[in-house]
């Protein structure tokens, strides 16, 4: 049946999310603080990232920039190759965006299947991004992208399945594999200690694979 991998992208395969760097480079500091207006229900957490990447430059070489301060770990291809040869299906589901996932994985030397928000850079309305097809059975309204959705399908069809993350849409995926086959950092990990659950840590996504393998 297979073995399959399911990653976050943003914090786990990068050392910083694009979110992060955007902010730091290009959101000024009286924007509105969209994050505490998804925390409070009143826009979706998907309406929250779509505002902050209203700030993303639309030229693509500044674009290439803020990328190449996302930090990519520099052993992604070696350890994604070890785990394809190894019979490891490696999927990349994302609340983030597939126009910038895709460069920085095409320029590391990979090409995983990635589920995440589309994007286009646009004139004076900086990354442009659009939910998954409201038929697919990923879909989410909230996200754009439903990571548990995806854990669940590859339950279904794999023998084993792996999940590792960072953030809080890692959650309730995290939570549907188990402990052994679980990768946690940053708020995924302060979460599952707090609710007292097993995982592995780890420092920089090569690491999953050593354990896996």
């Amino acid at each position: 049946m297979g073995k399959t991998l399911i990653t976050d992208f943003d914090g786990t395969i990068t050392e910083r999310d694009f979110f992060a760097v955007l902010a730091e480079r290009y959101i000024p500091g009286d924007a509105p603080d969209y994050f505490a207006e998804w925390r409070a229900g009143r826009m979706s957490h998907f309406e929250a990232m779509a505002a902050y990447f209203a700030y993303a430059p639309d030229d693509e070489a500044q674009m290439d920039a803020v990328l190449a301060d996302c930090g990519v770990d520099p052993g992604l291809k070696q350890a994604y190759e070890k785990l394809t040869a190894a019979g490891w299906e490696v999927l990349v589901v994302s609340a983030g965006s597939a126009w910038y996932i895709e460069r920085l994985l095409g320029r590391a030397g990979v090409a995983p299947k990635v589920y995440a928000n589309s994007g286009r850079l646009e004139k004076g309305r900086g990354l442009v991004i659009a939910k998954l097809p409201a038929d697919s059975p990923f879909y989410s309204e909230d996200v754009g992208v439903d990571k548990s959705a995806v854990v669940q399908d590859a339950l279904g069809r794999s023998e084993e399945v792996a999940f590792a993350g960072d953030g809080p849409p890692d959650v309730l995926p995290a939570m549907l594999v188990s402990a052994e086959r679980r990768f946690a950092r940053g708020y995924l990990a302060e979460e599952l200690n707090r609710r007292d659950e097993r995982y592995h840590g780890y420092r920089r996504w090569s690491e999953i694979a050593e354990v896996l393998l």
